[in-house]
């Protein structure tokens, strides 16, 4: 099931590939192989937006854009080979990930990391200028407070 996830992923993005598969084949059994009556293309437009709902959640920060109607059928009818059947899992598979990887992130995630990144280590030297500006140097008080929201960002698995 994940061989075509797979492209999507480099390296360290291996976990949420992992992560992904799953989901996408789950929403494949409820949406697509559950389904007891022919699938429309408004049918098919449902699953799919329920499957790139259901992989945002899964991944937090990461947030993949709705894709235009257009998009998703030109991508059903490039990857639609038995045209009688239904939709195998493979052929989903490989609909989600075009779908993923053409429309995109909608970067909530990455305005979150930015913010927290800059604005917390920012806050804090204002805060700390005006109750204790010789209680720690600058040059070791910024990069702590850096890693501290670094290190707690990862733990909170935004980053």
């Amino acid at each position: 099931m994940g061989q075509a996830l797979k492209t999507l992923a480099s390296g360290s993005e291996e976990k949420k590939v992992k992560e992904i598969g799953p989901i996408v084949e789950q929403c494949y059994e409820v949406y697509i192989a559950g389904s007891r009556k022919a699938l429309t293309s408004a049918d098919f437009y449902q699953a799919v937006c329920q499957t790139i709902e259901e992989i945002n959640k899964s991944l937090g920060s990461s947030q993949f854009r709705v894709p235009q109607t257009e998009t998703l059928q030109e991508a059903y009818e490039k990857h639609r080979k038995g045209k009688g059947k239904s939709l195998t899992k493979d052929e989903f598979e490989k609909i989600i990930k075009e779908l993923i990887v053409d429309t995109g992130l909608t970067g909530f995630g990455a305005k979150d990391i930015i913010f927290y990144m800059f604005g917390v280590p920012i806050t804090a030297l204002f805060i700390k200028q005006r109750v204790a500006p010789k209680a720690v140097p600058n040059d070791i008080f910024i990069p702590v407070v850096t890693s501290a929201t670094v290190f707690l960002l990862a733990k909170l698995n935004k980053i």
